[in-house]
């Protein structure tokens, strides 16, 4: 296995959306001149044969419908527990998951599913089954920003992604009744022009039309543009969506205009930087 291939990992459970997710996963490594591993884990030896001539017919399928590399790999075990072993031993320089909207989230919501996605080394993409425009990949990009002292990590996540894929960046920011609380706000968004002027970033600024709902009222932001990502920065330690924990975080990820998800941790490094630690 070549260790300077960049890769893209799909877990598939051969359903429509696991095939939106490679969709997706192919868009991403053909930027990077990369492949796309597909991931399916059984529960007991005797299904690994099966499991391997599906997915076999699948890579096949890709191969001639998309023109990229693309590889094999079963596991007997669970996989959440098997996601991260992977992405680790192959060098996955993403994990591109599809989820079946509130359903679906419902299952990968749980408190060990959640655990493996904030602790992960490996940025997650969480999409439906809205597939990826047939031009370029991400042109659009939301990322929600508040008061907190993290907009700088949130800040390199998002010029990292559109300098790659030359994207534009529209910071939705929450609106504060709170005199303070706005003041600091406006300092960060201040901070925000300046870094993404330095770093060459098109980008855009828009204020919640009003204080509270800020979730709801960001989704119904990025439908209105369509957007072709939200990019959300996991900012403490062991906790998944901190600035969306509650009901509001699926309603984000599980969104009903099935815009793709980026869930990442500030400390990886993503897009213009290797993973490989260049």
């Amino acid at each position: 296995m070549d260790r300077n291939i960049y890769k893209v990992l799909v877990p598939h459970d051969f359903t429509a959306v696991a095939d939106c997710a490679l969709s997706h996963a192919v868009k991403i490594a053909k930027s990077f001149e990369g492949e796309v591993y597909l991931l399916h884990v059984v529960s007991r030896p005797k299904e690994v044969d099966a499991a391997k001539e599906k997915l076999t017919k699948l890579v096949e399928e890709a191969d001639n419908k998309y023109g990229i590399n693309t590889h094999v790999i079963v596991r007997i075990g669970n996989i959440f527990d098997d996601i991260g072993d992977v992405a680790k031993e192959i060098g996955a320089g993403y994990i591109v998951m599809g989820t079946h909207g509130a359903t679906g989230m419902q299952k990968i919501m749980g408190s060990h599913a959640l655990k493996v996605i904030s602790h992960s080394k490996v940025p997650f993409i969480i999409v439906q089954e809205k597939g990826p425009s047939e031009t370029d990949v991400y042109d659009e990009i939301v990322v929600p920003i508040d008061y907190s002292d993290v907009t700088k990590q949130k800040l390199t996540v998002a010029a990292s992604i559109a300098n790659h894929f030359n994207s534009k960046i529209h910071i939705f920011a929450e609106k504060e009744n709170d005199q303070f609380l706005q003041i600091k706000l406006d300092r960060e968004l201040s901070f925000a022009k300046t870094y993404f002027r330095d770093h060459n970033v098109n980008y855009d600024i828009v204020l919640a039309e009003k204080s509270g709902a800020f979730k709801q009222q960001l989704v119904v932001f990025a439908a209105k543009i369509n957007a072709d990502m939200i990019a959300i920065v996991n900012t403490r330690k062991g906790a998944l969506l901190p600035d969306f924990f509650g009901s509001d975080e699926q309603e984000v990820i599980a969104n009903k205009a099935e815009i793709p998800v980026l869930i990442t941790n500030p400390t990886q490094k993503l897009i213009a930087s290797s993973v490989f630690g260049t």
